[in-house]
């Protein structure tokens, strides 16, 4: 089996409904440019208060995908 490396980065998702609905929703829409998304995680909960109710559900996750980098140039010999 061959080494990987795998990159993280942050998303934020956002829901009227849940923060479940919230990662569902940032992973989805990350799926569409990203590839290989293996694990999310959690980092963050909060929710936006309006008129002293819920108004959104806020997730932050981290998300790791696999990174494929772009092959290095061929050297000349000199």
């Amino acid at each position: 089996m061959a080494d990987s490396v795998y990159r993280v980065t942050e998303l934020v998702g956002t829901s009227t409904q849940s923060w479940e609905a919230a990662a569902k929703s940032a992973i989805q829409t990350a799926s569409k440019t990203l590839r290989d998304l293996r694990v999310a995680e959690v980092v963050r909960q909060d929710v936006s208060i309006e008129n002293g109710k819920v108004g959104q559900y806020r997730v932050r996750l981290n998300v790791s995908f696999k990174y494929e980098g772009s092959p290095a140039p061929a050297r000349r010999k000199k």
